[in-house]
C-alpha cells in the first residue's frame, strides 16, 4: 500500500494489523481521486472510517488543506498516526478515535465543515444512506462537497437522496464506488 500520486506520492504507508478492516485498494483509490480530482486546490477532507489513514493521506498528498481520520480501533488510530508520521505532515491531520455518530455530533458543535467525504464503513447500505443523512443533518457538508462512498458489489445506493445526487457509479470487482454531489438546496 502506497500514496499513489501528489506531493507524497511513492510513499508507503503502513496497513492495519488487524482482520476487522478492510483497505481501500491502491486501484480503487487511484480511480476515486480521478473521478473526482484528480488533484486539489485546498478544502477539508473527512474519512469517517479511516483505517489505515490511506485515504486522506493521499487528499492531503493531492492538495487538500487538512484531514479528518476517524476510526474506532484503537490499531486503526496507531497505524494512522504512524503513517502520518512518515510523511512529516503532522499539522495537516487530526485524527479522532471514535465511533462514527458521535464523532459527526462532534464535529457539528465544533462548527466544521467538508468539502470531500469518504465513507467506506462495514458494507452495509443503511449505514451509509444513515451517515449521509447525518452529514447534512448536522450541516458538516460546504455547498458542492463531494461524498464518495465505497461498498461491496452487491449493494445498490439510491442515484438521489435529499441534497445528494449520485454523479458516478463505478464498479471494481468486488468493490462499487458512488460519487454524490451535496447541493444544500437540493432536495429530491
Amino acid at each position: 500500500m502506497r500514496i499513489v500520486s501528489g506531493k507524497y506520492g511513492g510513499i508507503r504507508l503502513n496497513p492495519v494489523k488487524s482482520d476487522q478492516t478492510r483497505p481501500t485498494t491502491d486501484k480503487v483509490k487511484e480511480s476515486l481521486f480521478s473521478m473526482t480530482g484528480p488533484y486539489y486546490h485546498g478544502g477539508r477532507f473527512l474519512d469517517l472510517f479511516a483505517g489505515s489513514g490511506a485515504v486522506g493521506i493521499e487528499a492531503v498528498s493531492r492538495g487538500m488543506d487538512s484531514a479528518v481520520l476517524v476510526d474506532r480501533q484503537y490499531q486503526a488510530i496507531k497505524t494512522i498516526k504512524d503513517n502520518i508520521a512518515k510523511i512529516h505532515a503532522e499539522d495537516q491531520f487530526t485524527v479522532i478515535k471514535g465511533n462514527a455518530e458521535t464523532v459527526l455530533k462532534q464535529l457539528a458543535a465544533n462548527g466544521d465543515k467538508f468539502d470531500q467525504v469518504f465513507l467506506d464503513p462495514p458494507y452495509k447500505l443503511q449505514k451509509i444512506v444513515n451517515t449521509l443523512e447525518e452529514l447534512k443533518s448536522h450541516d458538516l457538508l460546504n455547498e458542492g462537497a463531494t461524498v464518495i462512498c465505497e461498498t461491496d458489489n452487491h449493494t445498490e445506493l439510491p442515484l438521489n437522496l435529499d441534497g445528494f445526487h449520485a454523479v458516478k457509479q463505478k464498479n471494481y470487482g468486488l468493490t462499487n464506488l458512488t460519487i454524490y454531489d451535496y447541493q444544500m438546496g437540493n432536495v429530491q
